[in-house]
Parts: C-alpha cells; structure tokens; sequence
C-alpha cells in the first residue's frame, strides 16, 4: 500500500529536506521517525527539495508498506509526539499505488516575504529591506514571467538539472501590512535556488538598477550572470502543493 504524509516544517536548523550526509535533513527525520513506529526499514520520497534553512506550510511526500499497524490518524498522532517541535504531521493517507508525491503534482507555490522597517516579530521569517522599491515595477516585471518557459538565467551555476524548463502561471508581489509585503509564484516545477533569485532580480528592479528592458532581457539570455542575486532562504515558505 501507498501512502501520503502531509506535513509542515520549520527549515531553520535543517539542510533542507533531503538527506545528506554531513548535516541534518527533514526527510532523514521523517525515515527514522516512521522506521521506529512501524518497526522496519521505511523509505519516503518527498515532493521536492527545498534548500538549507528554507521552510514549508507544505510537504508531501510517500511511503509504501505491505501493512499499516495502525490506523492512519493514530499514526499522524504518534508521528508528532515523536518528531521533533519543528515538524509537524498533518495527515497520512492511502493513495492509489500509482500516485507519486513528486510526480504526481501539478503545481508548486512559494511564498517570499519581504518587509521595509526593523522588526523583531519578522525577522526570522522574511527579509528586511532598507531600501525604496518600486512595488508597480516589481510586479510589472513578475507579470512578464508566465510569457516564458526557460528560466536558465534564475538556475544555481552548475546545477545538475536535465532541463530548465518551467511553466509559470503566477507570479506577483502583494501588500500584507503597512510595511510587509509577499511574493506568490506558482509552477509545474521550480529549478534549484529560482525562487530566491528570481526575487533577487525584482528587488533590483525595484531599486532602480534594472529597468523592465533589462528583466527581460535577462530572462531571455538565460544566463544566471545577468540575473540579480540570491536572496536569504529564511524568507522563503514551500506554501502549497496541487495534485
């Protein structure tokens, strides 16, 4: 049987979600976690990867198991008295054998949050900014993103990736509070570090320093040089996954 976890995560102290092997991952604490419970070896594939200290409201990801000693509300309920503060189980469930968390999905949604003065509340959880920006000129530039399907210039250098292809349908920067402000994109799939620098490049839009001519062009070159740079991967919430 299939299974599917639904979970949340604080990515502070992690080094994301895939296991490495010189520092701690959310997926390695999930493994060890329904390893005990179920008392054998337990393999979970995850949605996606997000990086070091990147958090998600959040993720999904599967198991298989011949059997579950449990239902699956007792396990989600033993599953968080076990894990870590940090982690949190949302549901479990069977899914039909063919459903995959990572393949399965359809959309993906990040959320960046940026705010303008100092705040003590904020600080962990969205990037502060001591500079104006041109909010109208930031939007206008994430508008022209759903026009295109090659996102190389927003790719880590050197990224192992077959393709750099995406599919964006939204991308757009809304006021929250006086001071707050969120950043919402969603896609069939995300390049490794393409969040962060592709708000890097609105920030520099923002500012001044690229016009609208220049986002574009910059997009079309696909070359992560002429985009702007990678910002803080605390600000950044893996918010929302669609099957």
């Amino acid at each position: 049987m299939r299974y599917f976890i639904t979970l949340s995560y604080d990515g502070t102290r992690f080094h994301g979600w895939q296991i490495q092997p010189n520092g701690i991952s959310v997926q390695e604490e999930l493994q060890r976690a329904l390893s005990l419970l179920l008392r054998q070896d337990v393999a979970v594939t995850g949605a996606g990867r997000t990086d070091t200290g990147v958090h998600a409201r959040m993720m999904v990801a599967h198991f298989d198991v011949a059997e579950l000693p449990m239902d699956c509300r007792q396990l989600a309920y033993k599953l968080n008295k076990l894990l870590p503060q940090d982690v949190a189980i949302q549901q479990v469930e069977p899914v039909a054998d063919d459903m995959h968390a990572r393949f399965s999905a359809v959309a993906r949604t990040y959320h960046y949050y940026l705010h303008t003065v100092k705040s003590p509340f904020l600080r962990q959880y969205s990037c502060e900014l001591h500079y104006p920006l041109d909010f109208q000129k930031m939007n206008e530039a994430a508008a022209m993103l759903t026009a295109y399907d090659d996102f190389g210039a927003f790719c880590k250098s050197h990224a192992d990736v077959k393709t750099t292809l995406c599919r964006v349908t939204k991308a757009e920067l809304r006021q929250t509070g006086d001071h707050e402000w969120l950043f919402e994109i969603t896609a069939n799939r995300f390049l490794r570090n393409m969040v962060r620098a592709v708000v890097g490049t609105l920030v520099e839009v923002g500012r001044g320093r690229l016009s609208l001519d220049d986002f574009r062009r910059g997009v079309e070159g696909r070359r992560r040089t002429e985009a702007g740079e990678s910002m803080p991967a605390h600000a950044l919430f893996l918010e929302r996954i669609d099957y």
